[in-house]
């Protein structure tokens, strides 16, 4: 049996911070005696000195120092589980856990973020982001709570509900300097199978991978998310489609040059999904917040740092 208790651990940390047993017993609203008593007993059942005493003032042994050190982690996480416990029994979830593709900025969440704490500050926000398949593998596999922003259609076998929340376009670019800059007609598949391609890899781990655009026997570049996809391609690393959003600025900058092509890659339709039935207070929160708010189009925006900053 534990000799340890969360009361006896305040009464030390307290003790410690106000530096006497009298001191401690008013803040605690306890007799002196009780306080004593306390701490005479945990000190026998531990078979340790805990203070030292000098008349009205104690100071911690390095026994004591020890125990208050991992102690005060402790009381910090009892406080914290008895307040998300009482969240819990009101509803609130302990933690709501944000998945969204690589494409989508979480910073553009902030208004909502913000919103959000200020009714539900007891709920951890995680949020994740994850690439192409990986979005819906992540709700799926529970590594995520909610899907605001996953691309395309989830995988058969339902346990979720999705809905549509916008819709982007993409532009085949590559670098002013870039070979394929200077063809003067729509690329084919010849024209691109001789130079290199950027693709995003999918994160995906229990769903089958998806593949994009990529022809066979073309080298390929495999990179982790889009952000370094778009900065590979303004240096010239290699090419493939970008979102319109992020294209256009870089494009109107003259850091990438549009290019038009025989196949081009279909819009992409992004989905708010969540697992069915699972639809506790801030999820709900969520998922009304979204829908009256449509943040979609700040979440795939992206400003052209490299037309001020130069590319780096």
């Amino acid at each position: 049996m534990l000799k340890l208790s969360l009361d006896a651990l305040e009464i030390v940390e307290t003790i410690a911070r106000k530096g006497s047993f009298a001191g401690a017993a008013k803040e605690l609203f306890r007799v002196p005696s009780t306080i004593s008593y306390t701490v005479s007993k945990l000190e026998d059942d531990l078979g340790v000195r805990l203070f030292d005493r000098f008349g009205p003032k104690v100071a911690l042994t390095p026994a004591g120092k020890e125990l208050l050190k991992e102690g005060r982690y402790l009381l910090r996480a009892a406080g914290d589980l008895e307040s998300r416990v009482r969240r819990v029994a009101s509803g609130w979830e302990t933690e709501l856990a944000i998945g969204m593709d690589s494409m989508l900025s979480p910073a553009a969440l902030q208004p909502e973020i913000d919103a959000f704490y200020a009714v539900a500050d007891q709920t951890r926000l995680r949020l994740v982001r994850e690439v192409l398949s990986g979005t819906w593998d992540a709700l799926l596999d529970r590594r995520v709570d909610l899907l605001l922003g996953a691309a395309g259609e989830g995988p058969s076998g339902g346990g979720y509900t999705a809905e549509p929340i916008g819709r982007s376009s993409f532009v085949f670019a590559v670098a002013p300097g870039h070979p394929l800059a200077a063809v003067d007609r729509p690329l084919d598949k010849a024209d691109l199978l001789d130079y290199r391609a950027v693709a995003v890899s999918d994160s995906a781990r229990q769903l089958g991978p998806r593949t994009v655009g990529l022809l066979f026997g073309q080298d390929m570049l495999a990179v982790p998310d889009m952000e370094t996809k778009y900065s590979f391609q303004l240096r010239g690393i290699g090419f493939g489609f970008l979102p319109e959003a992020w294209a256009r600025p870089a494009i109107e900058a003259g850091l990438l040059v549009e290019k038009e092509v025989v196949e081009p890659k279909p819009d992409e339709t992004f989905y708010l999904a969540w697992r069915s039935g699972e639809e506790g207070a801030a999820l709900s929160w969520w998922l009304d917040r979204v829908r009256a708010g449509a943040p979609f189009a700040r979440m795939i925006a992206r400003h052209c740092r490299e037309a001020h900053q130069g590319l780096a």
